[in-house]
């Protein structure tokens, strides 16, 4: 088993470089953020959690959307009203998977990727744990020389906690 403590180094930068994980480890905290233009309601807790219990690797969300700016000024007053009925809430229905490459160890034990909220977007942890895997890929413009795209894993190896070496180089000299 991994150590529950498997917390990993900081991440090795890559400049130039967009990353993105499909997998999350039990324990990944992430963040919502709101578009420019949207906001929060106050007291809306924007992290999720992914948990693990028997049955598998979950996120745990809690209720959380982004409202215009605009309208969010003229519902203040209405916010009570609106409050009371939202209790009953609907079941939704969890984002389809994507299965196609699916890595070695089983992934029922790590978090998929989460649902999208409108008008928001998922900032990156900012703590990863051991059996995280992350894609980096090149910015279009600085891909010119392969390999412009590649995994770093965090893994213990031999007690220490690393991120498996990465050789993408992003550069934008021909």
């Amino acid at each position: 088993g991994f150590l529950s403590a498997g917390i990993c180094p900081s991440l090795p930068t890559t400049e130039f470089a967009d990353i993105s994980a499909e997998m999350y480890p039990p324990r990944t905290r992430l963040y919502y953020e709101c578009d420019s233009g949207y906001d929060r309601e106050s007291g809306m807790y924007p992290g999720i959690q992914c948990k693990s219990e028997d049955r598998g690797a979950f996120w745990e969300y809690s209720e959380f959307e982004c409202i215009d700016e605009k309208i969010l000024l003229s519902t203040a007053l209405t916010m009570e009203l609106e409050f009371t009925q939202k209790s009953e809430r609907k079941p939704r229905s969890p984002a389809p998977q994507k299965q196609e490459d699916l890595p070695a160890f089983n992934h029922k034990d790590f978090c998929g990727p989460p649902k999208t909220v409108p008008h928001a977007s998922l900032s990156l942890p900012q703590q990863y744990y051991v059996g995280q895997v992350l894609h980096f890929k090149c910015q279009s413009g600085y891909d010119k020389r392969p390999p412009t795209f590649g995994t770093s894993t965090c893994k213990e190896v031999s007690g220490k906690i690393i991120w498996t070496r990465l050789d993408v180089r992003c550069t934008n000299d021909s």
